[in-house]
């Protein structure tokens, strides 16, 4: 089953209004109006892509260690991927690929890192509850988000829904009140700070399955 197929059954399970979640019909279509909006207002359009350069960042994991981007660089290309949290099952299923496809990625010498604006103690959960391997980053406030062209605020409707529904108050799970997430996307970055491949979908429950970096993978190969 592809990644896509499951997060597609995830997704018929969550909207059919039966167990386990028995969501009402009002929530479901504020969630479509939502992501309606985001995809009408172009965002993904204009987020950083294919040839751009990433733009630069220190950002910290975990441990309240700092990383930067150059650092990661100087140790050989990468794989960026950006979630929204540990709420949100379809980035679990998403991360849960990309650690499974992590042996494929490893003969190709690129570093996989991943970018949410949750704070450390939920980057933790995320690592744990997915059992992965490699590393979480913390964005506060989505401003790396932001530089690559992926922040957006989440409508006052949509924003009641999380908190007072699902009971998911981003405030206190990113530590930052803005409202903000990142759109879901997935860069590979070459290690002069040239994107080589760039996937940004404003809708969530979308996500290329990892075997979809291989081109530019086998690009960075090549030119190796």
């Amino acid at each position: 089953m592809s990644l896509q197929d499951k997060l597609d059954a995830m997704k018929q399970t969550f909207e059919s209004g039966g167990p386990p979640y028995n969501m009402p019909a009002a929530v479901i279509e504020a969630m479509h109006r939502a992501t309606a909006e985001l995809v009408a207002s172009g965002a993904a359009g204009r987020a950083v892509g294919v040839g751009d350069k990433a733009p630069a960042f220190v950002l910290k994991d975990p441990d309240g260690r700092p990383v930067a981007l150059a650092e990661l660089l100087a140790q050989g290309p990468l794989v960026l991927t950006f979630y929204r949290g540990i709420w949100c099952p379809y980035c679990n299923a998403d991360l849960q690929a990309l650690q499974a496809a992590l042996p494929q990625l490893d003969k190709y010498g690129v570093k996989l890192v991943a970018i949410s604006p949750q704070t450390a103690p939920n980057s933790r959960r995320s690592q744990r509850e997915n059992k992965l391997s490699f590393p979480i980053l913390s964005d506060p406030g989505n401003e790396v988000a932001a530089a690559f062209g992926l922040r957006f605020k989440l409508p006052d409707y949509l924003a009641d829904v999380y908190k007072n529904v699902f009971k998911n108050d981003l405030a206190v799970v990113n530590g930052d009140a803005s409202w903000t997430l990142p759109m879901p996307a997935r860069f590979v970055v070459a290690q002069d700070g040239t994107i080589l491949y760039a996937e940004i979908n404003p809708d969530y429950t979308r996500r290329p399955d990892p075997e979809e970096l291989l081109p530019a993978l086998q690009k960075l190969r090549a030119a190796a």
